[in-house]
C-alpha cells in the first residue's frame, strides 16, 4: 500500500484520510463525529507506553468501548428504515499516529464500518526535545481537525458528536460551536486558546478556519463518555445539549428518545453489553434509573421503553423509578430540547472554558 503521506491531506500535526467523494461529504444534511480513543474503542494514548502498546496492537486485539460497535450500526440500520439512506456519515477523530490509519482501517472493516474520513495527529513528530508536551495537548490539534472537516461538509449540516472525559473533548466540541457561530470574537478565541496550552501558530490556522466557514452553529448534540469517572455535574455549565454517560446504553436511550434509533436498536445495545461484555440486567436498569433521576430521559420515552423493558423481563411490571420523570416541554422534529423543570440552558449564552479546566 502506498505510504500514509501519498494517501492524506496534511496541515500541521493534523493528517486527514478522506475515503468517499467530496461531493458524497457535502450532501448529508447530519453528520456523526466520533472521538476514537475511549470513545469507541478502548485504547489509552494518553501517555507514551500508552502510545507504544497502540501502535503494536494488532486490529484484532483493539478492543471495543462496550456497546459502541452495536450503536453505531444500530444508528445507520435506523436511519436505512426510516428515510431510505445507503450511507452512514460518519467521521472520526484520533490523536493516533498517521502510522496506524492501516491498522485502525483494519478494524474499522471487522466491525463492519466504512467512514467518510478519519483524522490523525502526527504525533510521532512530536517525539524530540521540546515537543514531548504535545503528545498529550488534544485542544489545538482537536479543533483544527473539527474546523477542517466544517469546510468540506454542507452549509446547513447538523453534526451530533462524541468525546469523552480524559482529553477536554466537552471543551474541545463547545468551543468549535462558539467559533463556528461567532459566539466568540477572535481576541477571545485567542486568547482562550493560548491559555489551554495551544500554540501561537495553531491558533492563527484556527482563526483562518473560521474565516472559511459558513456562520452558524452545525452541533447538534455532545455526548461525553466518562471514562475516567469524572462527576456528570461539571458537565451543567455546558448546557443540556452536553451530555455526559456512564455507558453506551445510556447513549443510547437519549438516541431512542431523540428518534435516531428504534427500541430494537436499543435492546441490540443492551443485549451486547450483557452478552458480550459482561454487564447485567441489574446494572443497566440501574442506568435506566440514573438517567431519569438526573432530568435526562422525559416521559413519553420512559413510558415507552419501560412498557418494553417489561415485555422483555428487565424489569418487574410493579417498577416505577426513584422520581417522576419530567415533562417534554420542547419538542422539534422528535428531538427533545427542553423538559418541564429543568432550567439550564440547552446552550449557555457564555461559557466559562477555564474555570475547573481539566
Amino acid at each position: 500500500m502506498a505510504d500514509w503521506r501519498e494517501r492524506s491531506e496534511m496541515n500541521g500535526d493534523v493528517v486527514f484520510f478522506r475515503y468517499v467523494s467530496e461531493g458524497m461529504e457535502k450532501s448529508h444534511d447530519e453528520v456523526f463525529l466520533w472521538d476514537l480513543d475511549k470513545t469507541y474503542l478502548d485504547t489509552a494514548i494518553d501517555s507514551l507506553s500508552g502510545l507504544m502498546t497502540t501502535i503494536l496492537e494488532k486490529a484484532l486485539n483493539k478492543k471495543n468501548v462496550p456497546g459502541t460497535n452495536t450503536l453505531l450500526q444500530s444508528l445507520s440500520e435506523y436511519r436505512k428504515q426510516q428515510k431510505g439512506y445507503m450511507y452512514f456519515p460518519i467521521y472520526f477523530i484520533t490523536a493516533s499516529p498517521p502510522q496506524m490509519e492501516e491498522r485502525i482501517s483494519e478494524k474499522f472493516s471487522l466491525d463492519n464500518i466504512r467512514p467518510f474520513g478519519c483524522f490523525y495527529k502526527d504525533n510521532l513528530a512530536n517525539l524530540r526535545p521540546g515537543r514531548f508536551w504535545r503528545l498529550t495537548k488534544q485542544v489545538g490539534y482537536k479543533l483544527q481537525a473539527l474546523l477542517q472537516l466544517r469546510t468540506r461538509l454542507g452549509e446547513t449540516v447538523r453534526q451530533i458528536c462524541w468525546g469523552d472525559d480524559s482529553e477536554t473533548d466537552a471543551i474541545i466540541y463547545n468551543l468549535y460551536s462558539d467559533i463556528c457561530s461567532r459566539r466568540l470574537g477572535a481576541h477571545e478565541i485567542r486568547t482562550t486558546l493560548e491559555r489551554l496550552n495551544v500554540s501561537g501558530e495553531q491558533v492563527d490556522t484556527i482563526l483562518e478556519l473560521q474565516a472559511s466557514i459558513p456562520e452558524n452553529d452545525p452541533v447538534e448534540k455532545i455526548y461525553i463518555n466518562l471514562a475516567t469517572d469524572t462527576d456528570p455535574d461539571y458537565y451543567l455549565k455546558f448546557g443540556r445539549r452536553t451530555l455526559a454517560t456512564y455507558n453506551t446504553f445510556q447513549v443510547a436511550l437519549d438516541l431512542f428518545q431523540d428518534r435516531r434509533i428504534g427500541l430494537e436498536g436499543l435492546y441490540s445495545v443492551l443485549q451486547d453489553m450483557i452478552y458480550n461484555y459482561g454487564y447485567t440486567p441489574e446494572e443497566l436498569m440501574k442506568s435506566f434509573d440514573e438517567f431519569i433521576r438526573r432530568g435526562v430521559l422525559g416521559q413519553a420515552a420512559y413510558e415507552e421503553a419501560r412498557a418494553f423493558f417489561v415485555e422483555k423481563g428487565l424489569l418487574y411490571p410493579s417498577y416505577s423509578p426513584t422520581v417522576a420523570p419530567l415533562k417534554e416541554k420542547l419538542v422539534v422534529e422528535g428531538r427533545v430540547y427542553e423538559m418541564e423543570g429543568a432550567h439550564e440552558p440547552w446552550i449557555p449564552e457564555r461559557i466559562d472554558y477555564l474555570h475547573d479546566y481539566r
